[in-house]
């Protein structure tokens, strides 16, 4: 399915002074690649297939066929819940089963979290996890990023938002027994919040981009109270 047409690179006056200019669009596309044979090897709530393929090379020609596997999952959504007023977040924590063999433990704090049902924007999805995992009503969402989280292995998109929130009597713990979820709510400084996430204690890749922005920001959101 690959195209037999040579990929054209014109250079810019632009592009000569700066070569990273090129980068704004990609070199290649998905007519460049080739896909020789898809074979599903598992499915269950989420599906991991096999793909033979081969795709263009930068110095022109066709790869040799290649084998990779790809995990296959829903979309996702993240929301970090700031409380402007009070200078405060919010983390849940829960058991996490892709961290069993992590040495210091299982159990992670990270910022509220779901996945993108069929007809969801990711804003319902941001506003209902908020609910579910920490009964908490959502006001102004700021979208922050969306992003691949290991494109190697995985075609799951995460998009990232920051929902303004008022934490007074936030707590306990929640989550959807029929999910199996027993999720505990914890309220923190965001001063105490950036000591946890520099011992290593806020280790995964929405709490880390989460909270580098809102420690950017964090001055600018105030300023508006």
């Amino acid at each position: 399915m690959g195209l037999s047409r040579t990929p054209e690179v014109r250079m810019s006056q632009t592009d000569a002074a700066d070569p990273s200019h090129r980068l704004a669009s990609a070199a290649f596309g998905v007519g460049d690649v080739e896909l020789i044979e898809r074979r599903c090897l598992h499915e269950g709530f989420f599906r991991l297939d096999e793909l033979h393929l081969r795709h263009r090379l930068f110095e022109g020609g066709w790869s040799a066929p290649v084998t990779r596997e790809v995990h296959h999952r829903h979309d996702a959504v993240g929301v970090l819940l700031y409380d402007v007023e009070r200078d405060a977040v919010v983390l849940v924590e829960q058991f996490r089963a892709g961290a069993i063999d992590d040495p210091d433990s299982p159990w992670k704090l990270e910022i509220v979290a779901g996945l993108v049902e069929r007809g969801e924007s990711a804003v319902e999805v941001a506003r209902r996890e908020a609910m579910e995992e920490a009964g908490c009503p959502v006001g102004e969402l700021i979208e922050l990023h969306t992003y691949y989280p290991s494109p190697g292995a995985c075609d799951e998109q995460v998009s990232l938002f920051c929902g303004l929130i008022d934490s007074r009597g936030l707590g306990g713990v929640h989550g959807l027994a029929e999910e199996n979820e027993d999720i505990r709510v914890h309220v923190l400084s965001f001063a105490r919040a950036w000591e946890l996430l520099l011992a290593g204690r806020l280790d995964n890749a929405m709490c880390l981009i989460a909270f580098h922005w809102l420690a950017s920001e964090r001055a600018s959101l105030r300023a508006r109270r």
